[in-house]
């Protein structure tokens, strides 16, 4: 059986007994530690995927210790300016042993019932050719003004000549 949950901003796939290094969680060492944001459960017959979580399962784990990595060493470096800085960061862990998976399944859902759509109205669709006239008139509008700039184009035109 395994599972893959969610913890500081990241993913785990783990099985029990297994002991991994997160980012760091204020519990004592000793301590029990339950994550509810579990995506996905396997255990072997049955696989639970989540949207996004998968309700009524978790992850329980024991503290082992809590502590800090390697020093992770930054440099900064220009040449030929005379510069260079250097900066170091340990990141703080916790190491937790799994203890246990569980899935609760969930009863089975009642079968929706049939949505049942009612026919459209006449009445929308005496909207539609109302609408469709005063789209006509505003057309028929810029076409007269256009009529208007025309003949005094040709009189320019003639004029020309």
């Amino acid at each position: 059986m395994y599972a893959i949950f969610e913890s500081g901003g990241k993913q785990h796939k783990v099985v029990e007994g297994e002991v991994l290094r997160l980012e760091k969680l204020e519990a004592a060492a000793g301590d029990q530690v339950n994550f509810d944001k579990v995506l996905l459960v396997n255990d072997g017959k049955n696989l639970a995927v989540g949207a996004p979580y998968v309700a009524g399962s978790s992850v329980s784990a024991e503290v082992v210790e809590q502590g800090r990595g390697d020093k992770v060493r930054i440099i900064k470096f220009r040449r030929r300016k005379h510069h260079e800085k250097q900066m170091g960061h340990r990141q703080s862990y916790t190491e937790v042993k799994i203890t246990g998976i569980s899935l609760k399944k969930a009863a089975p859902k009642k079968a929706a019932e049939p949505k049942i759509e009612e026919t459209k109205d006449a009445a929308p669709k005496e909207a539609a050719p109302e609408k469709a006239a005063s789209t006509t008139a505003k057309k028929a509008a810029p076409k007269k003004t256009a009529a208007k700039k025309a003949p005094a184009k040709k009189a320019e035109a003639d004029s020309k000549e």
